[in-house]
């Protein structure tokens, strides 16, 4: 199923929530919509779900030939994981199947037997009698999952899935969702404000920013090949190479795109004196501060065979060839309208 999305506004009294948003989701693929707070992203995934209505533009959903005698079937996951706390388990994953209309609804049969499966796949057999409160927060979301799952969804949208959870659960939960969406193919939604996890998940990114697309791509052109400065800061860590607000061009670089070098060269020719040094994990961070009176932050490899000559107030030499560039008209930071 292909859901086109075409110059989509909503406002909120002054306030536009969206501008202009044009995108195409692909049939089977999972995208992230991703950025900060009031970037838009959150009010495209609750029009795409018919909780809001758009002001002004256009959303159809293409549905394959062996869909189109059924109709659209949404599930939704929210952060907040939404469950019936009066309700088991079991039942709170059976809830959208037992209030479906009658003609509709599955044998009481059925519904035990779709339940059981949903257990087994979300790897929580023997617990369809707990309660919510008997649970774990990343065991919460999972059962949230399968409600969603329940009613065989052609689309999955996920409002900020792992928001609510630890740092350790989060991980092993995405990457289970992944591992879901692989063997299922539902086209999938989901809201975050975390980079990492959308690259880390997703097959294409949607960056937003005051209402606007900046970008869309994959997670490595959003991250390699980032088309605004926007798009540049807001994912990954970056130095910003240029201070002046107002200059014909911006560049940035990425802390491991910085070589640092002991003497000068033909290319490591910026020096710069080096004000920290700390040791993060398998790379070691260096705080410099160049001639020029730009701090900036460079990582290297923490087996480097540099590691024991880089001390603070040595003077080092920079290779920053690996540069973006950013033209004046970009650096005005206006969202570019983007199209799938």
């Amino acid at each position: 199923m292909t859901i086109q999305i075409e110059h989509v506004h909503k406002m909120y009294g002054k306030f536009a929530a969206l501008r202009d948003v044009t995108l195409e989701i692909k049939s089977g693929e999972m995208l992230a919509l991703l950025g900060p707070s009031g970037s838009g992203k959150t009010t495209l995934l609750r029009i795409l779900g018919g909780l809001e209505a758009a002001d002004v533009g256009h959303i159809q959903a293409d549905l394959a030939e062996h869909e189109r005698k059924e109709a659209l079937r949404i599930g939704f996951v929210f952060q907040n994981y939404a469950l019936f706390r009066h309700m088991t388990v079991a039942d709170n994953i059976a809830f959208g199947l037992s209030v479906q209309p009658r003609r509709k609804r599955p044998s009481r049969a059925e519904i035990k037997e779709r339940v059981a499966n949903l257990l087994h796949f979300i790897q929580l057999e023997g617990l369809g009698d707990r309660y919510p409160s008997q649970l774990s927060g990343g065991q919460r979301q999972r059962v949230a999952l399968a409600r969603a799952l329940a009613i065989e969804p052609n689309l999955l949208l996920l409002d900020e899935p792992f928001g609510a959870l630890d740092a350790k659960v989060r991980h092993e939960l995405r990457r289970w969702v992944r591992r879901v969406h692989d063997e299922l193919k539902i086209t999938t939604v989901f809201v975050t404000h975390d980079q990492e996890e959308a690259l880390e998940i997703a097959d294409r990114v949607v960056v937003m920013n005051k209402g606007q697309i900046e970008q869309i791509g994959s997670p490595t052109e959003v991250y390699h090949e980032p088309a605004t400065p926007f798009v540049c800061e807001f994912i990954g860590k970056t130095n910003r190479l240029d201070l002046h607000e107002h200059a014909a061009q911006i560049r940035f670089i990425r802390p491991h795109e910085v070589d640092v070098q002991l003497r000068p060269s033909g290319t490591a020719s910026e020096a710069a004196v080096i004000q920290k040094v700390q040791t993060t994990g398998p790379f070691i961070t260096i705080e410099v501060v160049t001639k020029k009176e730009v701090p900036l932050e460079v990582h290297i490899a923490a087996d480097s065979r540099l590691t024991h000559e880089l001390v603070p107030g040595k003077v080092v030499w920079l290779d920053m060839q690996k540069a973006k560039v950013f033209g004046e008209e970009q650096s005005e930071a206006q969202p570019t309208s983007a199209y799938a």
